[in-house]
């Protein structure tokens, strides 16, 4: 038999194989011994690498399953099943923070559970087309739809919803599109508290009406200054009987069961202790042409920082440099910048001994079932791959805001002690309306301060992070510097937060402490960074230099006017001929917070503004601030605005910015000699050609 095996064409190959490496002399009872050896090593190998494989399944408790939303898909695998007569249901949503995202997919949920005959889908509106001119045809498409989009800054739609909302409000296609065939509800988030309160939902609602189609229910107006989801749940019910009539057949007469949202809960896998996490988002490399936006930040160091108030304040205000170069950060005059910082130790720790929990524990959290399928209502994981406890509730867990009834509803659930259960489960109901107003919502109570009144309730992590403690946001900065003068640095004016709530506890800013307290690298190698990104704004400079321009920011509100007036330096530098500019300034006391006085006193020495007016409201017997200012300077300020000038306002919305613009309407009013309706159409067309301009918070 071996005589056969030598003589064997495989033998042979073999040969001629080791051969070439031990030399032509090589006997064939060598080849055989080597042959066979190597094989019984391959062998042993595999059996090895088997054992090593069972033995570390033992070790972690479910294996690392990549998320389906993580997952490249099909387009046509989206698509609900239209099959045995069922009807499609588009729920879409436009969001800054995740809670109109939450209510579409509650939407969702509830619809599946009361109508059999509904194909339910959800839809980011970011996601809805890849182009433009696919809105027409998709949206043509649609017979049943609710849209749950939020108001964001001055009247603006979300980030997410920006280009839908502009295609389909401005865009010549979207204006002349027909959508007789369309039923819809349109459910709006806000606050009554900014001027242009829950704009983009009623705007949205009056454009699906003009282009045809069919208003199922009356626009909900959220507000989210009291108890947004007590009008989402208000919304919900008015329009269970317009559904009835849709999605129920004639000869249905069974009587709907009451429904009980199920509490969200991400799939949660335990790791082994020795694994080794996944590079969180704040990667300080660029990875290729990847976008730099809020979900995709970038590192940055902070090159300086240093306090802009005098000693004689007692309160703190600071300017702060990002170094950008490398980073393939870039941003333009007039944008946004966005840092997320990291909940405070202390806080963290008291957390973590609330939930029970060791910091130290690996996990991860997905929001699909091990088999892949979606777990219904749960909003996307609000973070990457595994990571520990630790890291998870100071990344990304929002501990400091007062808690949604939904999380209340949650924490009940969970509360082994049943009068704290009774008390939570109180606190979310009809009758315990005012005391959640009251012992919550006024109070300012934090998520930790609720947790501490209920210890017994100790949710599991996929309950936590999906139902209870809502995604940290990032905060966003008006950025204080041009990239004429500051291309490789982003600066950023910011006022300390410190101070009391309701409930006795001092509540420090995230952000603004985080700066208050940042090591610039100008002072140590061993600098403070956070992940930061640029989001774009529409408060720009006239494309024309030579147009008059009028601006109004106290306080930290001159933080983007600091950035127009390097821009300006720059072009004069240039030789480019400025039109004429007023700035309007404010603060309490020019020895305490008169914050950048010897650059701005330069810009009018420079001629780079006309005139600088500042209003100190604490010097005098009587306060003064910005809009009495204009007001003295009424017909030059107007003058300029009807000389196609252009307006800017920058700082709070629901003080100075209302203040300032009740003075507008009061100067045209005066000005032109007109009706108060008719100064406020032509307030309003200046907003409408865009030469009124608000960066407001």
């Amino acid at each position: 038999m071996s005589s056969g095996l030598y003589a064997s064409g495989v033998f042979k190959e073999v040969k001629s194989i080791f051969g070439a490496f031990l030399g032509d002399t090589v006997s064939d009872d060598v080849v055989l011994v080597i042959a066979t050896t190597s094989l019984a090593l391959a062998v042993g190998f595999v059996v090895l690498v088997w054992r090593k494989t069972t033995s570390d399944q033992g070790k972690e408790l479910k294996p690392l399953v990549i998320p389906k939303s993580l997952m490249a898909k099909d387009e046509e695998d989206e698509d609900v099943d239209l099959g045995s007569g069922k009807t499609r249901v588009s729920i879409f949503f436009g969001t800054q923070t995740g809670t109109a995202e939450g209510f579409a997919k509650a939407l969702a949920e509830e619809i599946k559970a009361r109508y059999e005959k509904a194909a339910v889908k959800v839809i980011d509106l970011d996601d809805y087309a890849a182009d433009d001119d696919q809105y027409e045809e998709k949206l043509k498409k649609e017979t049943l739809s609710f849209f749950c989009v939020a108001t964001y800054g001055d009247g603006e739609p979300t980030d997410n919803a920006a280009r839908f909302y502009k295609w389909f409000t401005e865009g010549t296609e979207g204006n002349n599109i027909g959508l007789q065939k369309l039923a819809y509800g349109v459910f709006a988030l806000g606050n009554r508290q900014y001027e242009h309160f829950n704009k983009i939902g009623i705007v949205l609602d009056e454009e699906l009406s003009k282009k045809g189609a069919k208003r199922l229910i009356e626009v909900g107006l959220g507000d989210d200054d009291q108890s947004i989801e007590d009008d989402f749940n208000a919304w919900k019910e008015s329009l269970w009987p317009e559904l009835d009539k849709l999605l129920r057949g004639e000869d249905d007469t069974s009587v709907a069961t009451p429904y009980t949202a199920a509490i969200p809960e991400y799939r949660l896998v335990i790791h082994d202790p020795s694994f080794t996490p996944e590079k969180s988002m704040d990667s300080s490399v660029a990875n290729g042409n990847a976008a730099i936006d809020i979900h995709h930040p970038r590192r940055a160091d902070v090159a300086v920082q240093r306090e802009l108030h005098t000693p004689e304040s007692d309160r703190s205000c600071i300017h702060l440099e990002f170094d950008i170069a490398g980073t393939g950060i870039t941003y333009e005059t007039g944008d946004h910048v966005g840092v997320y910082v990291e909940n405070h130790a202390e806080i963290v720790e008291e957390v973590g001994k609330l939930l029970g929990r060791s910091l130290d524990l690996v996990f991860s959290i997905h929001a699909d079932k091990e088999d892949g399928s979606p777990l219904g209502s749960s909003l996307p994981p609000p973070f990457p791959g595994p990571c520990t406890l630790g890291t998870a509730l100071a990344k990304y867990a929002d501990l400091l805001n007062p808690p949604r009834k939904s999380a209340l509803v949650a924490l009940a659930a969970y509360a082994t002690e049943p009068s704290e259960a009774k008390k939570l489960k109180h606190l979310t109901s009809p009758d315990g309306k005012d005391e959640y107003s009251q012992w919550i919502a006024a109070s300012q109570r934090s998520l930790l301060e609720v947790m501490s009144a209920f210890p017994s309730a100790k949710p599991p992590l996929g309950v936590f992070f999906a139902a209870i403690a809502p995604r940290l946001q990032p905060r966003y900065y008006s950025i204080s510097s041009s990239p004429r003068l500051a291309p490789n640095r982003v600066h950023v004016t910011c006022a300390l937060v410190y101070g009391p709530t309701p409930t006795g506890r001092i509540h420090k800013g995230l952000c603004s402490t985080w700066m208050k307290n940042a090591v610039p690298a100008e002072k140590s190698r061993e600098c403070s960074g956070a992940p930061i990104f640029i989001r774009a704004s529409n408060f720009k400079l006239p494309s024309n230099p030579s147009t008059p321009i009028v601006m109004v920011g106290p306080g930290t509100g001159l933080a983007p006017f600091r950035g127009f007036l390097q821009e300006r330096m720059a072009l004069k530098e240039d030789g480019v001929e400025l039109g004429q500019s007023l700035l309007f300034f404010g603060c309490r006391n020019r020895r305490m917070d008169f914050i950048y006085e010897d650059e701005l006193n330069n810009f009018a020495d420079q001629g780079v503004i006309s005139e600088l007016i500042v209003a100190f409201s604490r010097e005098g017997a009587q306060k003064e601030y910005v809009q009495h200012k204009i007001l003295e300077k009424a017909a030059q300020v107007w003058n300029l605005i009807k000389e196609e000038g252009y307006l800017y306002v920058c700082g709070d919305a629901k003080g100075m910015a209302r203040d300032v613009h009740r003075t507008l309407h009061t100067i045209v009013q005066e000005q032109e000699g007109v009706s108060s309706s008719e100064a406020e159409a032509i307030v309003k067309k200046l907003q409408t050609e865009g030469r009124y301009l608000r960066d407001v918070w």
